[in-house]
Parts: C-alpha cells; sequence; structure tokens
C-alpha cells in the first residue's frame, strides 16, 4: 500500500486505528499530524474517542490558525507546529503513551536500540525532552530543540514519546520498532541480563544476496500456488496483529510441490500485505519485478538440506526473544504441548545466520523444529505452514509463561521419566 495516494485525513484515521488496536495508546491519549505542501496541518482532534476515529473527525489548521473542522484540534498541537517550524524535512508526526515508553520515560532512561541489529537501523538517535506541561508552548520548545539537534525520536520526560519523519509510516515504523525493543528490554531484565551487540556486528547483517537474484517470469499460476499465497497472507496478518512481527520485519515462505517457493517481499508492511505481494523463488531466481526478504538465501539452504521442511517462519516474538538476547536457557519443558512442539531449543551464535548459512541449515532435525539465533531472531519449521505457526504460537506462549514465573518461584520442569513417556505416547523421534 502506497499511503502517498491516500488524503491525509485518512492516513492519520488508518494510523491511529493501529496503534489504538495494538493498545499503544487510550481512548483519550496520543495525537497524530501531517501537514500539506500548503503548510496545512492536518491533526488528530481533542476529546474524541480515538477507537471511533473518523475522517470527519479530523481537524484542519490553515497556516494563519484558522481550524476546520468540527471539533478543536488536539492540545498537543503547540509542539507539533514547533517541530514543523523547525524541520522542514518531517511531514508526519506521532506522539502516543504505549506502556513499554511511558516506563523508560518516568524512569528518565531511553531503551537499548542494540540489542538486534534492525532496531538500531531504524531509530538510529534517541533523545530525551525535559518535562513540561502538555500542550504548553514551553513543551513544545523542549520538545524542538532536541529535534533541532538532528534527532528524530524523543522520549518525552513523564509523558510518551515524540517522533517526527518523512511520512507518517515512517513515523510508525520507528514507533513500532521503539515500542518493540523498549519490551524486549523489560522482559530481558525480568529473567537475566541483557546482551547488546557490538558495534562491529552490525556490518555483518547488510547481505545483499536478495538484490542480486536473476528474475523468471512465471506464465501461470496453479491453484496450489493461489491456495498458499491466500494462506500465507491469512497468517502473516495473524501474525502481525498477534505482535509476532513487526509492520517491516518477519518472514513466512511456502515450499511449492515443484520445489520451489513463495516468500514475504522486502520492505513491505506487514499488516496490508496482499497475495500478489508475495515473491515466488525458483531455482535460484526471484519472480520478475518483485524484491524478496533479504532472508531469502537461509530460507533456500532450508528447504534444500531438509526435504521434509515445507515451511519456514523468521519472527521476533518479544518474549522469546528475550531468551535470545540473554545468556538465560529457553527450556520449554515447561507444559507436555510446549515440549510436543518445540522439542530441544538451541541458541546459535548471531554471526552464524549471515557468515555459515549452510551450517544453520543443517542444524534443523525433527527433534529440533525451532532455533534461537542471538541477538537476533527465532526460525521456527514446520511439514506445513500451520505446524509451523503453531510452533511459533507456542514458543511465544511458552517464553510468556517462563517469564512470567520468575516473579513466582522457581520453575519445576517436567522430568526427564516423564519426558520418555511423552516420547513414547507421541511417536516423538530424536
Amino acid at each position: 500500500m502506497n499511503i502517498n495516494y491516500l488524503h491525509p485525513a485518512d492516513q492519520l484515521v488508518m494510523f491511529m486505528q493501529r496503534i489504538y488496536d495494538k493498545g499503544l495508546t487510550t481512548t483519550s491519549g496520543g495525537n497524530l499530524s501531517i501537514i500539506d505542501d500548503d503548510g496545512n496541518i492536518w491533526i488528530t482532534p481533542a476529546g474524541v474517542d480515538k477507537g471511533t476515529l473518523t475522517r470527519g473527525d479530523i481537524v484542519c489548521v490553515r497556516p494563519d490558525g484558522t481550524c476546520i473542522g468540527p471539533h478543536k484540534p488536539s492540545s498537543e498541537l503547540p509542539f507539533h507546529a514547533s517541530v514543523y517550524r523547525r524541520r522542514s524535512d518531517i511531514r508526519a508526526v506521532l506522539h502516543a503513551h504505549p506502556p513499554a515508553l511511558v516506563a523508560f520515560s518516568i524512569a528518565r532512561r531511553l531503551p537499548n536500540v542494540d540489542l538486534v541489529p534492525n532496531v538500531r537501523k531504524t531509530c538510529p538517535k534517541i533523545a530525551m525532552a525535559t518535562y513540561a506541561v502538555p500542550g504548553s508552548e514551553a513543551l513544545g520548545e523542549n520538545i524542538g530543540r532536541e529535534f533541532d539537534s538532528g534527532v528524530n525520536i524523543v522520549i518525552l520526560e513523564n509523558h510518551g514519546v515524540c517522533i517526527g519523519a518523512e511520512d507518517m509510516f515512517s513515523a510508525f515504523k520507528m514507533f513500532e520498532t521503539l515500542d518493540f525493543t523498549a519490551n524486549l528490554e523489560i522482559n530481558a531484565r525480568k529473567i537475566g541480563k541483557p546482551c547488546q551487540l557490538p558495534p562491529e556486528a552490525f556490518n555483518s547483517t547488510e547481505t545483499r544476496y536478495h538484490l542480486k537474484m536473476d528474475d523468471f517470469i512465471p506464465h501461470s499460476h496453479t491453484p496450489e500456488e493461489l491456495a498458499a499465497r491466500r494462506d500465507m497472507i491469512t497468517l502473516i496478518r495473524r501474525s502481525y496483529r498477534q505482535g509476532l512481527f513487526t509492520a517491516t520485519h518477519g518472514t513466512y515462505s511456502v515450499r511449492l510441490s515443484d520445489g520451489s517457493f513463495l516468500i514475504t517481499p522486502f520492505g513491505h508492511d506487514r499488516a496490508y500485505l496482499e497475495a500478489e505481494d508475495l515473491v515466488r523463488i525458483k531455482a535460484g531466481m526471484k519472480e520478475q519485478g518483485k524484491t524478496p526478504s533479504r532472508a531469502v538465501h537461509i530460507h533456500e539452504l532450508i528447504y534444500q538440506r531438509n526435504p521434509d521442511i515445507n515451511a519456514v517462519l523468521i519472527a521476533h516474538p518479544v518474549h522469546g526473544m528475550a531468551f535470545a538476547v540473554t545468556e538465560v536457557p529457553f527450556d520449554v519443558r515447561t507444559i507436555p504441548e510446549s515440549y510436543i512442539l518445540l522439542r530441544d531449543i538451541v541458541k546459535l551464535p548471531f554471526n552464524e545466520i549471515y557468515t555459515d548459512p549452510e551450517k544453520c541449515a543443517l542444524e534443523f532435525a525433527p527433534n529440533r523444529p525451532a532455533i534461537i539465533f542471538k541477538n537476533d531472531c527465532v526460525i521456527v519449521t514446520g511439514e506445513t505452514l500451520l505446524k509451523a505457526f503453531d510452533r511459533l504460537e507456542v514458543l511465544e506462549s511458552t517464553a510468556h509463561s517462563i517469564i512470567s514465573a520468575a516473579d513466582l518461584g522457581d520453575i519445576v520442569h517436567i522430568s526427564d521419566a516423564e519426558i520418555d513417556e511423552l516420547k513414547v505416547a507421541f511417536d516423538l523421534k530424536d
């Protein structure tokens, strides 16, 4: 979806709905704005339910201060206007109060953006603005000073976060990514000490395999392929709603019977992905006119080395990833379902997925359908797409339970003898 073809009012409604539905703001909290080429500021209204916002509720503030619309503009209009005055490159401003980022704002700390590589790439600089009364000119000045320094993300002391970008989707990507790393750090600290990536590690993630693939032209689409596209889109959207994906991170692929496979595209918004956006990969070539995920090579190798695997999911579930950024082992012997579906999960070094993907592809086995890559991702596989998705859900649910149990006492794992019983009862192969 190209949001540049959407009216500013429609964009504000769309993104506020996403923010509200994900629980990242409240009925009365948060505000969004867009400035158009004529200098008009389109902004969400004051005192209107964020869960039922319509295009007719959006207020247009003319350059002379005249307000067009049925409501008053957000009380935070002064700081939105302050950002636009200071930074001509910023065309959209997002302000909200997601619980994790509010936690950092009231602790007067900045989230760690070096736990996984994609965060610093999306959120390179963060600042904190001194507290001032909401809606005041003083708050606008405090926030504006930080934007003057070239920062696009500002956490407000005892308040929330303000993000400016060239468009609302870019602002939302930063917002969602920052909220992810804030939650990741909070979860990781409940079970251990977060381990951040060294600066040199980021260079190894700059893979370009997906950009160098030759093209092929598909001349037809079989019912099998069309069904796979449909089912992938259904579960990709569900993954996004459940927080297993962010807007631009997370990759699904499904193998077809002719040996080709379908994979998510690079850079597309997962919330609005369509079946035609998925990229078919055949004999090392990509569907003409499309760019596959940067992870296409590891998917390709997993299929080549594991004939029983027909679906591969790469994701960043926020509880599961807490084990990726700490040294705490992920022992899934918590309830029978967790062990039956996940078996023996190992953690591999961060660099291996980039420096030795062949070796990583060979690590998968019937008793090892999922692997955690330190400070990077989880990869879950399955004989079918639904089986792989089930495993991903169970992995995240299991991690959530373990983290929650940390405040209750020592975990009692299923014993070795009980594991042996499960292996017999469910015919689990090693």
